[in-house]
This record gives structure tokens, sequence and C-alpha cells, in this order.
């Protein structure tokens, strides 16, 4: 059976969401809203998911341009307040690309190179992640894992909370911070190291830890040897086309190519 690295990435990444059991999830992307989309048909059918407006859905949306006479499965209603109750109760887990991401676990999504005043470039902004990153469960998606990504030294600019003691809010341990997973092109990582170290959970099939680690600009925990990703099953194949019924994951990753390159 084949598939693409896009289709392996959605898999892996839908397992961030296994154990969550009932809670919003917020995918930010293509692969991360799949993901989520994956996990509500299959490893989490408890979990929650909104139209992107004010609608909770008994059942994911599809990406792109729905069928004639297509009825989206609303459930219930959560309004902009209501989405701050549950972010503030610490019951969602978003899922997004960040610009950079440190060893801390830190991320950035507002601004590169310069000074906090005249920076060389201006992105998205922090925007509400501070406050989410410190409240809720976030994992990371990264369509092409590099050093310009995984930065030796802190990010440019720190845009959410991360196993930094020297930058925890006041009141706060390290032990609140949850970032699960870390989805990129290459594997799959995590903070379960020792003192919360970024951790090596799995290698997509044909790359090595050595092409991870070259990739990454801080050192990586490597425990022993590492697995390889589970590729996906035809049912998961299944539920993804239904999702992405007009293809937009084969163009989040350069050349989308075939999810095993042994």
């Amino acid at each position: 059976m084949t598939y693409s690295l896009a289709e392996l990435c959605i898999c892996a990444a839908s397992r961030a969401f296994e154990g969550d059991g009932e809670v919003l999830a917020t995918g930010i992307g293509v692969i991360p809203r799949l993901a989520a989309s994956l996990a509500m048909k299959t490893c989490n059918t408890d979990l929650m998911m909104t139209d992107s407006e004010a609608f909770m859905l008994a059942e994911p949306n599809p990406l792109g341009q729905r069928p004639e006479g297509f009825r989206q499965a609303n459930e219930s209603w959560m309004g902009f307040s209501r989405i701050f109750d549950n972010v503030w109760s610490g019951k969602r887990h978003a899922m997004l690309g960040p610009t950079q991401v440190d060893r801390f676990g830190q991320s950035n999504t507002s601004a590169l190179g310069g000074s906090y005043q005249q920076p060389k470039v201006m992105m998205l902004g922090a925007r509400g992640f501070p406050g989410n990153s410190i409240s809720h469960p976030n994992s990371f998606f990264v369509p092409a894992h590099s050093t310009r990504v995984f930065v030796d030294g802190e990010c440019d600019f720190v845009s959410s909370i991360g196993y930094n003691p020297e930058r925890l809010p006041r009141g706060r341990s390290l032990d609140a911070v949850d970032i699960r997973l870390i989805i990129t092109d290459l594997c799959v990582m995590d903070f379960g190291g020792p003192g919360h170290q970024a951790r090596l959970v799995s290698l997509h099939p044909g790359i090595s830890a050595e092409q991870v680690q070259e990739n990454t600009g801080f050192p990586l925990h490597i425990d022993g040897d590492v697995p390889v990703t589970a590729a996906p099953t035809a049912e998961q194949l299944a539920i993804i086309a239904a999702m992405d019924p007009h293809n937009q994951r084969a163009a989040q990753i350069k050349d989308n190519p075939a999810g095993d390159r042994s």
C-alpha cells in the first residue's frame, strides 16, 4: 500500500489527540486540521471540533468546496465568549505550525531577526498564543525540519511558554507546561527526555536519527533504537481522502514525496 508523506504526517499527528477525551481540538492548517478530523473519526470519538465559526460538530467538515446538498452535522453552539471559557478551563488542544521552536519548546509565530522594535521579518504575531500555551495542551506541525526552525539558543521572539524556568509566569511550574507532540517531515518528537529535553519518539520510514539531529539546532534525547512511525492503514487513508476531497494535503510538504523513503 502506497501513501504520501503528508498522509503519514496526518496519521502521526492524529495520535496527539488520542488520549484527550472530550476536549476541543483546534487544528490550524491543513495537516493539523485533517489530523484532528482523523482522530475524531478513529482513536478519540469523544473529541470535539467546530465549523471554525460557532457550531460544534458531531462529524468533522471536509476541507474545501462541499458537494451540492451538503449539510454539516451541527450538535451544539459555542460562540466567541464560550471559546474563552473553554480555553481557560484547559479543555482544548491546539496544533499549529510555528516558524521557530527552541530547546525549551518555546515557539515563535511573531518576528524574525533584528530587534523587537524593528525585526527583519514580521509574521502573524503572538495573538492568543501566550495565554493558550499556559492554559491548555499544544502540539506542533513542522513541514520542513531544519535548523532554521529548530534553532540553537532561544527563539528570536518567544510567542508561547515552554520548559524554560527563566520565563515561567509567576506562580507557574514546569509541570504545568503541556507540549504534547511535534510532528515534522522527518520524525515525531516530544519533550519527554530528562529535564524536559526534546526527545525523538519515532523516525519516519527511511529517515535516520543522525539526519534528524543534523537538522536540529539543539541536542535531542535519543533513547536506544527509535521506532519507525507507523504507516497509515487503509481505513485511515479512506477517511483522509473523504475529509480532503480536493487533495489540499498534497501541497503542504515540498514535493510531497512517498511516505516511505527507505
